[in-house]
């Protein structure tokens, strides 16, 4: 025996047998036939091996498809036993998340909510009748063309959108049509109940992912955007996001700087209202506004600060004016080169090289007081102690004041909202900043930087997040000394400067007017300005910072046009303050007349 007939444990029996073959040659036999019936019995035995593993193999295949026909018929009598629905596209490692939180004002007003609504879109091969829900739909929807709706019920298309979202009333309409291939699918669409009230605050929603049966809204400005993740996380719970917002205060704000902005002719118009210690903005207006329901399209075109959308109290950086001069007052008197009394030479003009500071309408006040350089508002007393305290610290100052930075808001707009700060901070560049020019900031800015200086000189970070507990109070920027002077410098403006339309009685006012020549493609414009009035109240003890600035107005009650703060700014913000304030809780204090108009007499 060979080594290769053992295979597999086994032995191969050899085709020719020696023994038989002996035999055989003895009986006279032919030894092949041996070989040949063994090679027919080995064969025969091959094929019944092979004969029983295909036999296995076809019943297992024979058992798969049996499973295999009962797991397809299962399903099928399983759908066929279901209500028909329109199949849907998600991602099942990331579902849609239709709920959204709702946004309230500090007290649990309602701003922004939601809405259980439906969507419209047709399936084109289950239409009955195109022609006539074609023009139906046109009727109930004026905007859609009839034409083109016929042209996509009729084409390839098996879904269309008609309507992402439709009132009950629309809903009823379509319902009537009667059209088994119109159809509705729910819709959560996001609500504002007061309409344009703080529109730029919340900014707006839409939709993002979106399939028949749900919508994923979505913020696109605004609060809406800044706490997209917040608004849209289930962990929350549903809980509110709750803004520093007051929504009556809001309204008092908003009716006012548009009844102000339309009777000055102005273009647009802002006003921040802001708590002195906490830096929670109460009120934030932009004017022209928009309906954040129906939120328009932004522009293609032209400045994006003639659009609605444009939020002129955070993004529109300007040239604020003479109310930078109290902070070159207060720094001056921080750094023990001034106080309120010191007298400061003031005669106009003021030659610096070539360029010329002069006053406005070419006054000369001469040598005052530093009090009077605010009260007169005085560019040339204000250059002058700009020159003592010298470029280095004053951008150090302002930069403490948060006026060479984007405001650090809850808006996706505010990032972007830097100041335009000047490249070379030159000796003729710190006297042109100290009055407010070559340096533009935010309203936002300026109602911040007043708060810091005059809340008792701790810096406060603008916030439009309502916080049951008072921060902790920020860095230093003054004594409260400086603090204090400050606020005595301002309120003797509205007793007896340029702001004397913005006293209100009982409140103590005390503010500082801006007017500043609006830039133009040659320099300045002559007949255009941008008006600022910045103050607080009561000006003992601060509690509100006010901001009110106006683009381009024209005060025409007097025999001539008269476009400074004083006659456009001051009497918007006076009157603001005056229907706020009672609705804010700032108990009326009557001030004593001066111990010289007092009338003695006897019985």
């Amino acid at each position: 025996m060979k080594a290769g007939d053992v295979t597999q444990g086994t032995i191969r029996t050899p085709l020719r047998p020696l023994a038989r073959i002996l035999r055989a040659r003895e009986r006279g036999e032919n030894p092949d036939a041996i070989e040949r019936e063994n090679i027919r019995l080995r064969h025969e035995a091959m094929r019944d091996r092979a004969r029983q593993r295909a036999e296995g193999r076809l019943m297992v295949l024979a058992i798969f498809f049996t499973l295999a026909f009962m797991a397809v018929g299962g399903r099928m009598t399983i759908l066929a036993a279901s209500d028909p629905h329109e199949p849907e596209v998600s991602d099942r490692l990331a579902p849609i998340t239709a709920r959204r939180a709702d946004i309230v004002d500090r007290h649990g007003r309602v701003l922004a909510t939601n809405l259980v609504t439906h969507s419209l879109y047709a399936q084109p091969p289950l239409m009955t009748d195109p022609e006539r829900a074609a023009r139906e739909l046109a009727r109930i929807f004026p905007d859609l063309d009839e034409e083109r709706l016929l042209r996509r019920f009729t084409g390839r298309a098996k879904f269309l959108w008609i309507r992402r979202k439709i009132s009950p009333e629309q809903m009823q309409a379509v319902h009537d049509i009667g059209d088994p291939g119109l159809l509705f699918g729910p819709r959560e669409m996001r609500l504002y109940p007061n309409g344009r009230l703080a529109a730029h605050v919340l900014g707006g929603a839409g939709f993002g992912r979106e399939d028949v049966s749900s919508a994923e809204v979505v913020g696109v400005a605004g609060v809406e955007k800044a706490f997209d993740d917040y608004l849209r996380d289930p962990a929350n719970g549903g809980a509110p996001l709750r803004l520093s917002i007051d929504l009556p205060i809001q309204s008092v704000v908003e009716r006012v700087l548009e009844g102000g902005m339309r009777l000055m002719k102005a273009k647009g118009a802002a006003a921040v209202l802001m708590e002195a210690k906490t830096g929670e903005i109460v009120a934030m207006a932009s004017l022209p506004d928009f309906d954040p329901n129906a939120r328009p399209a932004p522009p293609v075109s032209g400045s994006p600060a003639d659009s609605p959308l444009f939020n002129r109290a955070v993004q529109g950086v300007y040239e604020l004016g003479s109310t930078f001069k109290l902070f070159t007052a207060a720094q001056a008197m921080e750094l023990g080169l001034a106080r309120p009394d010191t007298i400061i030479d003031a005669t106009a003009p003021l030659k610096w090289g070539k360029f010329t500071i002069g006053e406005f309408r070419n006054h000369n006040y001469g040598k005052i007081p530093l009090a009077d350089v605010i009260v007169k508002s005085s560019n040339v007393g204000t250059a002058r102690l700009a020159m003592e305290i010298g470029a280095d610290r004053q951008r150090v100052f302002l930069e403490r004041l948060g006026l060479l930075e984007s405001t650090p808001v809850e808006l996706v707009e505010a990032p972007g909202a830097r100041p335009l700060v000047p490249e070379r901070w030159s000796e003729i560049t710190t006297i042109t900043v100290s009055y407010g020019h070559g340096l533009a900031a935010s309203p936002l800015h300026l109602a911040a930087a007043y708060a810091s200086l005059l809340n008792g000189g701790r810096r406060v970070t603008p916030t439009l997040l309502h916080r049951d507990t008072p921060p902790e109070p920020g860095p230093r920027i003054v004594s409260e000394e400086v603090s204090a002077a400050a606020r005595a410098m301002l309120r003797d403006v509205v007793v007896r400067g340029t702001a004397q339309l913005a006293e209100v009685p009982g409140y103590a006012v005390a503010g500082k007017t801006g007017t500043a020549d609006k830039p133009s493609e040659r320099g300045y414009a002559e007949d255009k300005t941008i008006t600022t009035f910045a103050g607080v109240f009561p000006a003992h003890d601060p509690a509100y910072v006010i901001v009110v600035v106006l683009d381009e107005p024209v005060d025409t009650t007097g025999p001539e046009p008269r476009r400074t703060a004083g006659w456009t700014a001051v009497p918007v913000a006076a009157e603001i303050i005056r229907r706020a304030a009672p609705l804010l809780g700032v108990p009326p204090v009557i001030e004593p007349r001066p111990t010289d108009r007092l009338t003695l007499t006897s019985n």
